[in-house]
């Protein structure tokens, strides 16, 4: 207990030596979690226009929409290595400059650079996804919830905004789907330059970011993924992305396919996440303080299962399940991302828990859109798509039941 008490006092106190203003550091955050969303969210609603454009079919188009989630699952553990050893603030900023790049490679002509690009995007995604929560728990500890609140806000915000506009901005620029994907390159030029702002006056803070794990870690720490915690928080955050994912990739088509216009069903994802984000911050309140979640977990899943239901019995009532889809979607993204913290006692154990949960997490995501393109491609119907839907929902409430309790990844280090 001595030792870790005496090696944490210097990152402490590296921390509180920063020059740069919180509000700066704060608008860092949201700014990168901006960009975390639209190069994905953008690519559904032309989705028609791309495959009409590169000739690619429903199971390929599928296969696209699911890369970024793999690349997510294979760097996601990487992750914490990596910040450990350049710091948490210089890898994010790397990510966001080559997130720009990414996005600018995949709006090139040819399909080549359409694959190399995603993969790039996906690549550059992973490492804010796993950070951006760490770096949350390390500067706000107290305050977990209502600052992940504020962040997945923002992110879905961005999300929403990019679906709503993709098709407008396809039909304005006359350049068909490029020109809407291409668009998001200016925001992460921005948030990296934003987050250079930030970086300044903070080596010593930013080297400390990652090698504060050692302080704990001097006592013999079982690894995370040998804790039944960690395990459960990686379901319910996998089964969330799963179920978003698959909406996000192919709610618009679903749509156009029962008649709806092609810019109608745009602004529908737009509505599924505008909604998200008023539920992402309203979800906080009924989180409060508390580290059990079991009940909010649970009351927050049921309304997916309830809007799945309802496109299949009541479809002319779509608008209606949209919205019910977002306030569940938007609330339990906040949900998991704050167990990620709220499970963990640590900077380290958070970062490695977030490398976990999102490398497992996005790997179970990347069989939503999968099994989506394959299941309508090979019934010509939507109807089982909607079903593995609810599914997912009902599954994710079950979880919600273990990974909501009061309980830790690692035992205090006086207790190991």
């Amino acid at each position: 207990m001595t030792m870790s008490s005496t090696s944490t006092t210097p990152h402490t106190t590296g921390e509180s030596r920063s020059a740069v203003h919180p509000a700066v550091k704060l608008l860092a955050v949201l700014l990168v979690a901006g960009c975390l969303r639209p190069p994905l969210t953008s690519v559904g609603p032309v989705l028609d226009l791309l495959g009409a454009d590169t000739g690619l079919g429903t199971a390929a188009l599928g296969a696209l929409g699911a890369l970024p989630l793999l690349a997510f699952a294979v760097l996601s553990p990487l992750a914490h290595g990596t910040s450990s050893r350049f710091g948490a603030e210089r890898v994010v900023l790397w990510a966001m400059v080559a997130l720009a790049a990414g996005i600018a490679v995949r709006s090139l002509p040819g399909n080549a650079w359409l694959w190399a690009g995603t993969v790039g995007v996906g690549a550059s995604i992973a490492l804010g996804n796993v950070l951006v929560p760490s770096i949350v728990k390390r500067d706000h500890p107290g305050a977990i919830s209502r600052v992940t609140g504020l962040y997945t806000s923002v992110m879905t915000g961005f999300a929403a905004l990019a679906s709503g506009v993709a098709v407008p901005i396809a039909a304005a620029t006359g350049s068909g789907w490029r020109w809407s994907l291409a668009v998001w390159a200016v925001p992460a030029l921005l948030a990296a330059g934003v987050w250079a702002l930030r970086m300044r006056g903070t080596r010593s803070r930013t080297a400390s970011a990652g090698t504060a794990a050692p302080a704990v870690a001097t006592v013999r720490e079982t690894s995370v993924w040998r804790s039944a915690v960690a395990w459960q928080v990686t379901f319910f955050l996998g089964l969330q992305s799963a179920t978003f994912y698959l909406l996000v990739n192919w709610l618009p088509t679903i749509q156009t396919a029962r008649g709806v216009p092609a810019s109608t069903a745009g602004w529908h994802l737009f509505l599924f996440q505008a909604v998200g984000i008023v539920s992402g911050l309203a979800v906080t309140v009924i989180m409060g303080a508390r580290a059990d979640q079991r009940a909010t977990g649970v009351l927050m899943s049921t309304p997916m299962v309830a809007a799945m239901a309802g496109m299949l019995w009541a479809p002319g009532w779509s608008p209606v399940w949209v919205v019910l889809a977002g306030i569940s979607s938007g609330s339990t993204i906040v949900i998991a991302l704050a167990l990620i913290g709220l499970r963990t006692r640590t900077f380290a154990q958070t970062a490695k828990l977030s490398g976990m949960a999102q490398s497992v997490g996005y790997l179970l995501a990347a069989a939503g859109p999968l099994a989506a393109g394959r299941l309508a491609g090979g019934t010509g119907s939507w109807t089982l798509v909607i079903v593995l839907t609810a599914g997912l929902a009902l599954a994710q409430a079950c979880v919600a039941l273990w990974a909501g309790r009061d309980r830790y990844t690692h035992p205090e280090p006086g207790n190991a």
